[in-house]
């Protein structure tokens, strides 16, 4: 919030507009909203939205899309990720200003997979592979998300789906959660997890817990770990045995995988949140111009903030096509401790990270059916059934068929 208000402040000294920034919990966001439309007092600007916080906006009618396209358009279409428009956008109408994303990857330690001579895992065959012939009693092949309401579990299977050509819907807007591709999915990771991970319910404190431990040959999380990883971060340290000498062990013996290829899937699926700047209706005249300034000249120290997990969603500009990119790799990330991404991971790791933006899917958003993207995350269908499969060895046919049949419950809930 301080380094926020810094940027704010500039704004103001710039333009004169005085801002009032107010910080409100992702889980909270609905109910406040709710209060402050029944008031008549609904904010000018929510910034830092997540996808599905953006489609429920839209839904209900809040956003001033035409404010957003005007953004867009000023600053330049070409000098954004082109996913990251296209997952802000509906029937090719812009619903925000994408500004930042984290990325969803597959850490693994580099150093236990060259002694075993095994390949990259960034497929379904080579993660599998990897995970059977590094578990043992002392170390799990694999850790990743598998508590049934937690959307990290959800974020997690998604992309494991989308690797596999696992689609929500299809272009017409028909569930397909009971494709074959779906059924192989929820079989791969349910039998990933179940033979050859830990016991009971995984989050994300568990699953990084137990990679920083050195318990743990691979697992998905955020960007945002890669500062912890690197030991920045007081309260969330790399407790590996190596890791008591030199901080940095697992940072210097982990490698990134950015996008993961099933059997069935037609290309390597990325994953990641994609945050946006929200303009409502009836904003102030002033919400497009702090929308460009933060997009523009305050959109380093924006970045700033949390790099690790701010990947840049706007590259640079018409003059300097590569300026916001270059700028992320220079930034200092930690907490507690503070050192250039650079200075940790080898410029080919960032590179691949800042250019992962463009190879993010997601469920729904590209068919137009983000509002239903969102119901399906929200009530927790597909972490729940992955919680139910691997304790009880429910089969993949049956898990997507219930699947698809909530998911199109839901469908008909929305009146779509």
């Amino acid at each position: 919030m301080a380094s926020q208000q810094a940027i704010m402040d500039r704004f103001t000294e710039s333009s004169g507009v005085q801002v009032e920034l107010v910080a409100i919990a992702e889980d909270q966001l609905t109910s406040v909203l709710s209060s402050s439309a029944a008031s008549g007092e609904l904010p000018d600007v929510i910034g830092a939205l997540s996808l599905n916080g953006m489609n429920q906006l839209f839904t209900d009618g809040l956003l001033d899309t035409s404010a957003a396209a005007a953004v867009v358009e000023e600053l330049g279409t070409d000098t954004f990720s082109a996913r990251s428009l296209e997952l802000t956008s509906s029937e090719d109408q812009q619903l925000s200003v994408p500004s930042d994303a984290f990325a969803q990857l597959l850490f693994y330690r580099q150093d236990l997979f060259d002694q075993a001579g095994l390949d990259v895992p960034n497929s379904y065959e080579a993660i599998e592979a990897a995970a059977e012939e590094l578990n043992s009693d002392s170390l799990a092949g694999i850790v990743a998300a598998t508590a049934p309401a937690d959307s990290f579990t959800q974020q997690t299977f998604e992309q494991f789906a989308l690797a596999n050509g696992c689609e929500l819907v299809d272009d017409d807007g028909n569930v397909t959660l009971d494709s074959s591709q779906c059924q192989d999915a929820f079989t791969f990771y349910s039998d990933l997890l179940r033979d050859y991970s830990v016991p009971g319910n995984q989050d994300a404190d568990t699953t990084r817990a137990s990679y920083f431990a050195g318990e743990a040959a691979m697992t998905v999380w955020s960007s945002f770990l890669l500062d912890e990883l690197a030991g920045l971060r007081s309260d969330a340290l790399p407790t590996c045995p190596e890791c008591a000498d030199n901080p940095a062990f697992l940072a210097e013996n982990t490698g990134i995988v950015t996008a993961i290829k099933g059997p069935d899937g037609d290309e390597a699926a990325g994953y990641g949140e994609v945050v946006s700047w929200n303009i409502l209706n009836d904003a102030s005249p002033a919400a497009q111009e702090l929308v460009t300034f933060m997009m523009g000249d305050g959109y380093q120290d924006w970045l700033a903030v949390a790099p690790e997990g701010k990947i840049p969603a706007r590259s640079g500009t018409a003059d300097n096509p590569t300026e916001y990119a270059d700028a992320w790799q220079g930034l200092e990330a930690g907490v507690d401790t503070k050192a250039l991404l650079s200075s940790v991971y080898p410029a080919e790791t960032l590179d691949e990270i800042t250019q992962s933006t463009d190879r993010f899917r997601r469920w729904g958003i590209p068919q137009g059916q983000g509002a239903l993207a969102s119901a399906v995350s929200g009530q927790f269908i597909a972490p729940q059934i992955i919680a139910s499969m691997v304790s009880s060895g429910t089969s993949g046919e049956d898990a997507a068929s219930q699947a698809q049949d909530e998911a199109e419950t839901l469908k008909n809930d929305l009146g779509q």
